[in-house]
């Protein structure tokens, strides 16, 4: 449009200039007259077609650029990978129910069962047996005379200890006895270990080997055994001392304990089996 109005006005100056010489007598004007005409009518021409050419092109590029449109694709072919979204189907089902067999009895069947007590008809379950407790094998006693007991197995609780004043735990049974009296092994074992304890004076474990460990506490010296001994029930292990310094505010006495899978237990429970 901007050539158009260009060409226009060079026109209109052209067409100026040639009236203004119009009507002079000068043949030169007439002719210059002709030729600024045939001139004229030529960049009109040339304009329009410019600008036909133009504007055709403008407006094949905003068609490219407006347009949105896939090309179609021919009828005759046939598509792959078509991209289509589709919602997930869910499907519920009810869960199936089976039925429950059926059994067939026979006439002579139940007449059988008929003559039966009602006893041997009727199914019940039997408790399951309750486990026994894990108890010594055939127990002997540790000392000939056991009626004396000095101090009880606290089972954790805490007690005061005549000798340092202390509250702690007794994890044995004292029994009284006099020094030099016999200890016995209360059950069959080996002998794991002996030692001169800082605490427990002269000491005897006996691993019984059935999850039964026995202790034998405040012994003497003087001792039968020594570790890898195998005793059976009723062996002779040593005699009673007063070695115990933890308990020696006591009368002479017997510590023993009894431990089972590592925990201690009463010692009366076991020996009085």
């Amino acid at each position: 449009m901007r050539i158009i109005r260009i060409f226009s006005s060079i026109i209109l100056a052209e067409v100026l200039y040639v009236k203004k010489n119009l009507f002079s007598d000068n043949k030169q004007a007439s002719k210059g007259f002709y030729a600024a005409l045939g001139i004229s009518a030529v960049m009109i021409g040339s304009a329009c077609y410019f600008a036909y050419g133009q504007s055709r092109k403008l407006s094949n590029e905003l068609t490219a650029k407006n347009s949105v449109s896939e090309p179609e694709a021919p009828v005759n072919k046939r598509a792959y990978n078509v991209p289509r979204t589709t919602a997930v189907a869910v499907r519920t089902t009810a869960p199936v129910r089976t039925a429950a067999p059926q059994t067939t009895v026979t006439a002579a069947a139940a007449k059988a069962a008929a003559t039966l007590p009602a006893a041997e008809l009727t199914v019940s379950e039997q408790p399951a047996e309750e486990t026994a407790a894990a108890v010594l094998s055939d127990p002997k006693p540790p000392l000939k005379d056991m009626t004396q007991v000095i101090a009880g197995f606290s089972g954790g609780e805490l007690v005061r200890n005549e000798t340092t004043g202390s509250w702690q735990t007794h994890n044995g049974t004292d029994f009284a006895a006099e020094v030099g009296a016999e200890v016995y092994a209360v059950s069959g074992g080996e002998i794991a270990e002996v030692k001169n304890d800082p605490v427990w004076g002269v000491t005897v474990t006996l691993d019984h080997k059935n999850g039964f460990v026995t202790r034998y506490c405040g012994m003497s010296q003087a001792l039968e055994v020594q570790q890898g001994d195998k005793l059976s029930g009723g062996d002779l292990i040593g005699t009673v001392g007063n070695t115990a310094d933890i308990e020696s505010s006591l009368t002479p006495h017997l510590h023993i304990e009894i431990l089972h899978n590592g925990d201690y237990v009463d010692p009366m429970r076991e020996l009085k089996q």
